[in-house]
């Protein structure tokens, strides 16, 4: 039986957010597919930029509700979904930080041209209510490519579907950066190594090393395991996945009193991912791990790789 190949329209997004009388930045990374013709579900990673005291981002998933208006090439969007946040506080400035976890819920509203069977130019408004912190408003204007794209231009009722697995079996070797989540940013070099096995047509599961390098607030290093959501396209030559999991920490230096002893070992780990294959057996890929902590000890982990599939 063929398998769904979920990549359908991928956007990138940008613009202004206002919380707490204070205008920012905001932007969006997002994929999106159809659940028939007026309906939608999306996947979206969220950064609500910089307020007093605040660094917030995070991951949603959102139900749509879409209609066309006029054209099949114009249509508008209507969104909600849960948002687990990661917000980065200081009491004051330039005092201690906590990485502070919550969940929250994203109301957004979406108007799409789609000027082309590929190409979709998106304005789009978010309002984020979280259980702690200021809520926020922002407005984004982006472009989104259809990565199964219909004969005609507007969006597709559902994905298009692949013969192929996503991935079988597959070794990758990494090299990147670690940035803690604090309000200084340090980082350092990273890197890891990672098996993939396939366990359904759209599930993998991966077993990693990732060393995390040494900063003047962390270093770790441990064992990775993750669950993923993968979906292949543009005639499988390209994946998309996410994954989470946990993250076991063999060693580790906080430079902190602060975890107690043993209560850093254990920790999530929530990854975006992609890979282009340019070869039968070769891909290059990218990450983009966020470590999460008990004890404010939150970090990115972003990485490009080569994998070795078989």
């Amino acid at each position: 039986m063929a398998a769904p190949a979920q990549a359908q329209e991928l956007s990138l997004l940008g613009g202004g957010s206002r919380a707490s009388s204070i205008n920012t930045y905001t932007w969006a990374f997002s994929y999106q597919e159809g659940l028939g013709k007026s309906l939608a579900t999306s996947f979206t990673w969220l950064n609500e930029g910089h307020i007093p005291n605040h660094h917030r981002d995070g991951q949603l998933i959102q139900f749509w509700a879409r209609v066309p208006v006029g054209s099949p090439q114009f249509v508008l969007q209507a969104g909600l979904g849960p948002y687990r946040y990661f917000d980065t506080t200081t009491w004051e400035p330039g005092g201690s930080y906590s990485n502070v976890h919550g969940w929250g819920i994203v109301y957004s509203v979406r108007a799409s041209w789609y000027a082309s069977n590929r190409w979709v130019t998106q304005l789009q408004v978010n309002r984020v209510h979280v259980q702690q912190g200021p809520d926020s408003t922002g407005v984004m204007l982006g472009l989104a490519y259809q990565l199964d794209a219909p004969d005609a231009p507007g969006p597709r009722d559902w994905a298009a579907r692949s013969p192929k697995k996503a991935t079988h079996n597959e070794v990758a070797l990494y090299l990147g950066k670690t940035i803690v989540n604090s309000t200084s940013s340090p980082d350092a070099f990273g890197g890891a190594i990672e098996y993939r096995r396939n366990l359904t047509d759209n599930v993998d599961w991966t077993l990693g090393y990732l060393h995390e390098g040494s900063t003047s607030v962390a270093r770790r290093d441990g064992v990775t395991s993750q669950l993923w959501l993968t979906r292949a396209f543009l005639d499988d030559k390209v994946t998309l996945g996410v994954g989470a999991g946990a993250y076991y920490a063999i060693n580790e230096n906080e430079n902190s009193a602060a975890p107690g002893p043993g209560a850093g070992k254990f920790s999530g780990i929530v990854t975006i991912a992609g890979s282009w294959r340019f070869n039968p057996r070769w891909d290059a890929r990218i990450e983009w791990n966020r470590v999460v902590t008990r004890y404010d000890r939150d970090t990115d982990v972003i990485l490009t790789g080569i994998g070795y599939r078989w």
